[in-house]
């Protein structure tokens, strides 16, 4: 007889033995010579040698799974647990160009070109700029790949940040704690983040410093080594701010900046400093700029129609009339 204890921490307990462990329940019917004991987030595994090597296995085929795509759909359990396959149940078609598989089955990939293009940009430069108007998918796709890095142990840890402008970075008189007084601020990177990372993997991450997020003000003296940066709405940062932020990069650091150069929330006396960053930068080795438009807003289509005009505000330019009927 053998003994060995599995340590289940890559991934949400729950996902992989199912609500009140009816998953657990199905993998000892496909190994009823091993006595299986799940407790919290371990499982002790009793039986002959041989069938307990071939379940730690095949259980750890199993935890790689729900790694890569946080979900153990039934079929997918029996296919691993019985034969040892099941790695890739999904077809080839349909996992082309996922950047990340999010919660509840989510397939997250670039949906326009200039999406794609960012996606490409970070694979083969360790700085990017992504620069273009709301609803591009800038922040979205910026966090996929971030995620993605991290489960492929690509880096350590992910570091979110944003200017906190509307408070010109004194959260002072805002009520409650500093997490509170930042929420505000930050809740987008919140929104893409429970979209791809379990709640409680994502609860753990925030809590141990795997997920940093915090604002611009907070990066000055750090150096940020094995981690995957972003800096969502940098047109709200000033050039000394931008440069104290480029300048923290560490070893084995990948920084991605987004912004919006149409919504500046600055003071009238402070220049954004993207604009003259990304001049500047844009030929720089290891550096590229994406510059996303109007064809990559992927949200309501009255997204599209209102950037357009308020395009044509900014250039001066006459309203269009709808001829009438």
């Amino acid at each position: 007889m053998s003994e060995r204890t599995i340590h289940i921490t890559a991934v949400d307990p729950v996902t992989v033995l199912g609500p009140n462990d009816q998953n657990l329940r199905a993998i000892r019917e496909i190994f009823p010579k091993l006595n299986l004991i799940a407790r919290g987030d371990e499982i002790h595994v009793i039986g002959p040698g041989e069938q307990v090597e071939v379940f730690l296995e095949r259980f750890e085929q199993l935890q790689r799974h729900v790694v890569k795509y946080n979900e153990l759909p039934r079929k997918v359990l029996d296919e691993i647990m019985a034969s040892g396959d099941g790695e890739n149940p999904a077809s080839g078609e349909e996992e082309s160009g996922v950047i990340v598989h999010g919660n509840a089955g989510l397939r997250v990939k670039a949906r326009t070109r200039n999406q794609q293009r960012l996606v490409d940009a970070v694979a083969t430069n360790d700085m990017v700029f992504a620069v273009g108007p709301a609803g591009t998918g800038k922040t979205y796709t910026a966090v996929a790949m971030a995620v993605r890095a991290l489960k492929e142990r690509q880096v350590r840890r992910i570091i979110l940040t944003r200017p906190a402008v509307e408070a010109g970075e004194n959260l002072g008189f805002l009520p409650g704690d500093l997490r509170e007084k930042l929420d505000p601020y930050l809740q987008p990177l919140y929104d893409a983040l429970k979209d791809m990372v379990p709640p409680q993997k994502l609860v753990e991450y925030l809590e141990i410093g795997v997920i940093q997020i915090a604002p611009l003000a907070f990066m000055r003296g750090r150096t940020l080594d094995h981690a995957f940066v972003i800096l969502d709405e940098a047109q709200n940062a000033s050039l000394p701010q931008l440069k104290m932020f480029l300048t923290r990069m560490g070893r084995d650091a990948k920084f991605l900046i987004t912004g919006d150069t149409t919504q500046v929330d600055l003071p009238v006396r402070v220049r954004s400093g993207l604009v003259p960053a990304v001049e500047h930068l844009r030929d720089v080795k290891g550096i590229a700029v994406v510059e996303l438009d109007e064809k990559d807003v992927i949200r309501h289509e009255l997204v599209t129609r209102v950037i357009a005009a308020f395009k044509d505000i900014e250039e001066n330019r006459p309203p269009v009339r709808k001829a009438e009927s």
